[in-house]
């Protein structure tokens, strides 16, 4: 070969090397119809055990089912959904939208993180709003908040007492449903809008949602938007993961065992949600719905991969950005969920952990992180 030839083909080699990888085409479907058919029954039994059962247990008392198994898996949920945001849709969304194959604008910025930061600020608007507002208003009534009372901190100390009378003769420190002063300054009592204490049903069981001050309105409300947003959060998630199942290549059957894991594991999160918030009487059926939602969710997206298993192209430009872009929004879903609504509402605003022993405090935290070492873990394989 030639000086002049030479030059060349390292010039066309380096010309090469810097332009993007082609996305891979097709699929790796290999067969196993037959099991992959079983998937969707599977993957469905599980799912509706995890989300279905806790709400009717809890409601049939006559099945005697004692109180440790709702308070594992109302724990155990919440680490699961944390590490699910972290693990199962985090991390896949950045590898996704970072693929080398990828051209453009989504390639200039890391935009995984991006999305999911913007989702948690949109969903910390939605939720303001549905607080201020009582979106979920049990009874359909609106609530006008009592506008507070300005005090003069430059007046008199005579003045300044009688502005003090005024306020505690406006709004006196009267006890709870559990006894406990609502001073100004308690713990927790301006969280969200919340009141102190949180309709809890571990130490409320069979408590209505009849009352008329407006705590109670605020709190079921903020308790329908933790749940909705889950929901929609894991059902995002669950598609994408069916679509992936379906057209799964070699790995296949090591899948197949994971995700049948996954998706029970989660739908224990969110029916542990589902069977601990005070459903109205109109409303008794709407957890069941929510159940049954999250768990087709995979079994119809598994349906639709295999339908679709000779066109549909995982690792094509298209699907990788619209999975990475849906990966990311449910990332940021489940980060606020999981560390706003679970975390802290569970342990630093529940009344019932804040009576709760060292040790059962303790049992909770380690039963959650169980959970999320638990699914932590399945990342590893799916």
């Amino acid at each position: 070969m030639t000086s002049t030839a030479a030059a060349a083909a390292a010039a066309t080699t380096g010309a090469d090397s810097d332009a993007p990888m082609a996305c891979e085409s097709g699929n790796d479907f290999n067969g196993m119809l037959g099991l992959r058919i079983s998937a969707i029954f599977v993957i469905l039994i599980g799912s509706l055990l995890g989300t279905v059962f806790p709400v009717w247990a809890r409601r049939n008392k006559g099945v005697r089912i004692p109180d440790w198994p709702f308070f594992i898996a109302k724990y155990f949920g919440s680490g699961v959904i944390v590490a699910t945001a972290f693990i199962h849709l985090l991390a896949p969304a950045t590898d996704a939208l970072t693929n080398p194959c990828l051209t453009g604008p989504i390639t200039e910025y890391d935009w995984a993180e991006g999305i999911t930061l913007m989702s948690i600020f949109v969903l910390f608007f939605v939720e303001l709003l549905a607080m201020r507002y009582s979106i979920f208003d049990p009874h359909g009534h609106s609530h006008d908040h009592e506008p507070p009372i300005a005090i003069n901190l430059d007046s008199t100390s005579e003045n300044t007492a009688e502005v003090r009378d005024k306020a505690s003769n406006a709004r006196p420190n009267s006890p709870d449903d559990h006894g406990i002063s609502q001073s100004p300054h308690a713990r927790g009592a301006d969280h969200l809008g919340h009141s102190r204490t949180h309709n809890d049903p571990d130490a409320e069981a069979g408590h209505s949602l009849g009352h008329d001050h407006v705590g109670s309105v605020e709190d079921f409300s903020a308790q329908m938007t933790a749940i909705f947003i889950l929901e929609f959060g894991v059902i995002f998630h669950s598609i994408f993961v069916g679509l992936t199942l379906a057209v799964a290549g070699d790995e296949f059957k090591t899948l197949y065992v994971v995700i049948v894991f996954h998706q029970t594991f989660e739908g224990l999160g969110l029916g542990a949600r589902l069977a601990g918030a005070p459903w109205p009487k109109h409303r008794q059926w709407t957890p069941y719905i929510l159940g049954a939602g999250y768990a087709l969710s995979t079994p119809l997206a598994i349906a639709v991969g295999l339908g679709v298993r000779e066109a549909y192209t995982p690792g094509s430009q298209t699907s990788l950005i619209v999975n990475g872009v849906f990966d990311s929004i449910s990332a940021g879903i489940l980060i606020y969920t999981g560390l706003v609504e679970l975390m802290a509402h569970e342990f630093m605003f529940s009344e019932t952990m804040r009576r709760a022993s060292l040790s059962k405090m303790l049992a909770a935290f380690g039963v959650m992180c169980l959970g999320a070492g638990l699914m932590a873990l399945l990342g590893e394989w799916a």
